[in-house]
Order: C-alpha cells, then structure tokens, then sequence
C-alpha cells in the first residue's frame, strides 16, 4: 500500500504516531524496520537492502543495532482496513519509527528513545521466546507509560510455537493470547495488518503549541562534512530554522543551519512542530554538546522546565588499550579523538605501563561497547592494539579516612586499607527450567545472591541475582551460555555497591612487578588466579641463559611461584673418563656464570606473551576464553 510521503512542514499532531520496536538480539527487529520501510515506500526496490538502518560495517556483520535510528513513514489506512480497527478512520497517517539498540550496555540510550515515543513494538522470536534483555526493555517501556502492542515474529519457521508463546507473552503484558500479532518479517505475512494496528492502538502526541519549544534529544551522530546531526523529538512548541537554539544541560547556544525530518535519508523542513520527530544541524563539531537526554529549547523566550530523566552516562568498565607499536601512539590520540565525536559515552586519558609503554585508560559502558571500540580502532584506523584485562571501579578507604578511586590496579594503594567497596549489579537469568541447578552453581562461585524466582511458563524460568560487576565482566557471559546449551539470556544493571575482601595480586618476573598482569580480586580467589598466571607466563616467556623465577604476590607475600629453567651449555662434553673433581670444577665455574649473568641479566617478554596471556586471563576460578 506505498503512497508519496506528506510534504515535511507543520504537521497535525492528530496524524502522528510514535512509536519504537524493542526485541532480544536477533528476534529480527532490523528485518521488521527493513519489511515497514518497503511497504510504506520510502525505500524503493532498488536501494532495498538487508539491515537498511543499521549503517555500520560492524552492525550488519554482527547483526545488532549500535546506534538508534528514526524514519518517517506515511501509511495509509484504506476503508476495508478502518472497519476493524475501533479507533482510526481512513486516511494518510505520519509514522516515526525509533529503532532501538538491543544489547544492556546501550540501556540509557533506550530509555531515552522510548521517551521520545507513545507507544512500544515488543517484538519476540515465536522459535525461542522471551528473552532477558526483552524483558528488561519492556519493564523500561512500561516504566515510560507506553502503549505496549504485543507481536510474534518469524511464525514461518518450522521449530515456531507461536501458541505457546502467545500465551507467555500475553501473561507479561496483560491480555489474551489471540490479542498477540503474529508477523513473519521475512516475507511480510501480517506486517501490513501491524502498521494499521499500529495506527489504531498508537495515542497521538500531547503537547502544547503555544508554549516556549522544548525538544528531547535521542541521539547525535558526527557527520564528518556537516558536523553534528542531533536527533529530537518535539514536545512543546516549535523550532524553526535559522532559530538559535540552547542546550539546557550546558546552557551552549548555536544557530540551526538545518531542520527536517529523515525518511529515510535527511529531509529539509521548514520547521519542526509538536510530536514530530526529526534532525537538527548547528555546525557544531563536538558530540558532547549535543547529549542523548538533554533538552533543546529557543536562546530567547525559551523553555525553563528541562524534560526529566536526564543523566550523563558513566563509564561501567576499563581497560588499558595500548598500541603494538610504540610509534603508533600519536595514531592512537588521534583515532581516539575522532571515534569520541561519534560516541559521547567514550572516556579516556594517557597512562604508562612499564611493560607496555604508553597507552589511554578508556572507560566503556560495558563489554560489548568495549568490543566494538576496540573493533573499530583496528579496522578503521588500522592499528595493532593490547588491551589489559578490564576491570572495574573499587572505592578504598584507608585507615586514616581517606578515600581513594580505584581505576586501574597499578593505582591500588599500599598501607592499611580499612575498606574496599566494589560496584554490584542486579541480574536477570532467563533459562529452560531444566538448567536451574547449573545456573545457581556458576552464581555461587561467582559470589552471587539469589533475589527471588518465578517460572514464567511450565519450562522456561526467571532468576534474579545481585553479583559483582566484577566478576561478570570476564567470562560469566560465556560460561553461562556453554552451561546452558545457548538457551539462557543475562541482562543486568548497576545496583550500587558493597564492602568486599578484595587483594591486589602482582605478577613479578625476578623480583620485578610487571604493572600489566596485575589484577585486583577477592581474596578467596587470590591464590588460584596467581598459580593460573604464573603457569600460563611460564609457558609463554621463552628461557633465558639464567633462571628466572615467576611469582604471584600480594603485597609482601609471595602465593605462588613458576620457575622457567635456565638454557644450559654442556660443559661436560668434553670430559670423557678421568677424575670427577674435573668435572664438578666446570660444573662450578658455569653455575657462577650464571649467577653473575642473573645479577645484570633482565627478562624480556615478548610481545606475543602480552597479547596471549591478556586475552585470555579472567579472574580467579576462570577457564580461559576461547
């Protein structure tokens, strides 16, 4: 049913609708966008490709949304399809479509976009069901007061059992089972029915025209010849081009060299009135000027109410990224510098390694933000990057009450510590019941509290859990997915923090502390983590002309240790028959050799060491990643 897109300008606040999709990575909400965009006509045939709004190499190779987009779709509701809807007529209605990013880490950029919207898609797999991560977006949604339209997706493979996930779905969300929309993205069966549902079920923007503009901003993305485009949803008033408009959280003024709204590619307008969801253009070439949550409103008779819910998000996770090349440092900052411009949420500062040389502290939102950094660094800036095991933020208060933040544990201060405290996160498990056992056993090694639980349907389970953030941000994600079959799914989120046993164990090769082996972990776990790495190390530093010892220490006390055998020459090759005090004599002038050799002799570890033994070294209790 593609009709020609209205006209961008002033558009009646009646006809619009809001609305967002929220889905478990790979329940096939990129597919539905791809199938809406078709069917609606913005996209022709020919510029039609798979994942349409996910422009980043990595997201279509991943198949996961990084970064939320907005379109604007006309549909057209016809007669025959008005008689069964209860409160839409027929007629040409505007849809904004927000996509959503899917994955924990990028939570606060979700509940903004949600924000932005009236009314929720909750998209489920009717193979696999719900999902963790749909659960989490779907109390945010609820948590937003948003009309919640239930659909199955992907009804057309065989292993669907669409019947049963329709009931677990309608038990969530409070309604009958043969209220939940059954979709098959892949072909398009039952999306045209969606679009006028969503129509119908969508409430029309509230705001009020008259009064001072105030606009949300979802998102901002750098566009390397235009600067920074800051996408918005209006809620009062109106913004026009060539208004100068303010921030409300930095109070920075600028003046809007563009306005419009993208369907899908950018679009000028006029102006930009209530309810409407569209673009902006200043000039300005710092991301962090225009934040995800801030509010927009005009320099003069503007807004003095910001819209709520603003926060700045902190860094969760760090890690120390440090250039193979030590002359690839300057290539680094500056590939750091750009990729912030795109990503607001990216902190970072230079620190030095003894074993690494110089290197950035960058802060991440979480394990998959860390990935992708790293991910894009490397492919698009072309550079060979370490990156330390990553850890997360202590707060240490020492006997004399002061306090120290712990960021990375070379800064783990020496002395009498009265308390650690660490960052705790509250879980969600979702799994086949059959694996409950298994799941409370990887929970307790890895320090875990059961909250409560409830079986959400005869075979499928809720657990939730407090655990140390860091304990789950090496391999809890992993171990739990190979205990599980692949069937379980995690979502969490920060949950303040707690007082915990926590050691700083060093690494020293000869006596010397190597800063980039170092690890902050419970105490418990200290010694198995020391023999792990000394193990490993002992394997991966190759022999030297002396022996050199490896150990794990913490503080003063040595708690385990590694010898790498010294590469001997045979002295006694020569000594055939004769006197044994010969042979012990040669015996003794080597061993002094040595020992002299050990007293100016220093280890060098190779690179390849590094990048071995950091990729694969977890805390205490770990087995390596694969």
């Amino acid at each position: 049913m593609p009709v020609s897109a209205p006209k961008p300008g002033y558009t009646d606040p009646a006809i619009i609708r809001n609305f967002c999709i929220i889905a478990h990575i790979d329940h096939g909400k990129s597919t539905l966008a791809d199938r809406m965009l078709q069917l609606t006509g913005v996209v022709d045939e020919r510029a039609a490709r798979a994942q349409y709004l996910d422009r980043m190499d990595i997201e279509r190779e991943r198949g996961i949304t990084i970064k939320s987009q907005a379109v604007r779709m006309p549909w057209t509701v016809t007669d025959e399809a008005a008689t069964g809807l209860d409160n839409t007529g027929p007629g040409t209605y505007v849809l904004n479509m927000i996509d959503t990013p899917g994955h924990v880490d990028f939570t606060y950029e979700v509940s903004r976009s949600l924000e932005a919207c009236e009314a929720a898609v909750l998209l489920v797999d009717a193979a696999q069901g719900i999902e963790a991560q749909t659960l989490a977006n779907l109390y945010l949604a609820m948590g937003a007061d948003l009309h919640i339209i239930p659909v199955l997706n992907k009804i057309d493979l065989p292993s669907a059992n669409p019947e049963k996930y329709a009931a677990e779905l309608a038990g969530l969300v409070g309604c009958e089972p043969e209220d939940v929309l059954r979709v098959s993205a892949k072909t398009g069966l039952g999306v045209e029915e969606l679009l006028s549902h969503i129509v119908n079920e969508t409430p029309p923007p509230v705001g009020e025209a008259d009064k001072p503009a105030r606009a949300l901003i979802f998102d901002s993305v750098y566009d390397t010849y235009r600067g920074v485009i800051t996408y918005v949803r209006v809620v009062d008033g109106k913004l026009n081009h060539r208004d100068r408009i303010k921030m409300m959280s930095t109070n920075a003024t600028h003046e809007m060299l563009e306005v419009g709204v993208i369907s899908p590619e950018q679009v000028k307008a006029g102006e930009l009135g209530v309810g409407e969801v569209g673009y902006l253009i200043t000039g300005v070439k710092d991301v962090r000027q225009s934040r995800v949550g801030d509010t927009v409103t005009t320099q003069h008779h503007g807004a003095s109410d910001p819209l709520g819910g603003y926060k700045h998000p902190n860094p969760m996770v760090y890690a120390g990224l440090y250039p193979i090349d030590g002359d690839q440092f300057g290539d680094l900052r500056e590939a750091l510098e750009k990729l912030q411009l795109n990503d607001a949420a990216l902190t970072y500062e230079p620190e030095t390694s003894g074993a690494l040389g110089f290197g950035f502290r960058i802060g991440f939102l979480g394990l998959l933000h860390m990935e992708i950094t790293r991910d894009r660094l490397e492919r698009e800036f072309d550079l060979d990057l370490i990156s330390t095991a990553p850890n997360v933020v202590y707060e240490v208060t020492m006997e004399d009450g002061s306090q120290i933040e712990v960021t990375n544990p070379s800064e783990f201060p020496e002395g009498k510590i009265a308390e650690v405290r660490e960052p705790v996160v509250k879980a969600t498990i979702l799994s086949p019941s059959d694996h409950i056992g298994t799941i409370m056993e990887l929970c307790q090694t890895k320090r875990g509290t059961l909250q409560g639980m409830d079986y959400l349907s005869e075979d499928r389970v809720e657990m939730r859990y407090v655990l140390p953030m860091g304990e789950i941000v090496f391999d809890f994600f992993d171990q739990l997915k190979s205990r599980t079959k692949g069937y379980a799914s995690l979502d969490y989120e920060r949950s303040g923090e707690q007082a915990a046993d926590l050691v700083k164990v060093d690494i020293l090769l000869q006596g010397e502390p190597v800063d980039a082996f170092s690890a902050i972990v419970h105490k418990d776990a200290s010694y198995a983590y020391g023999v792990m790495m000394a193990g490993k190390l002992k394997e991966l530093i190759p022999r030297q002309q002396f022996e050199v010892p490896i150990q794990a220490a913490i503080g003063a006390r040595v708690i385990a240790r590694e010898n790498i055998r010294a590469i001997r020459k045979d002295v006694l090759a020569k000594c055939y028959g004769g006197d044994i005090s010969r042979k012990r004599k040669l015996l003794e002038k080597q061993k002094e050799g040595k020992k002299r050799m050990k007293m100016v002799g220093r280890v060098e570890v190779p690179q390849e060491a590094f990048v071995a033994a950091l990729a694969t070294s977890g805390p205490a209790g770990d087995s390596p990643k694969k």
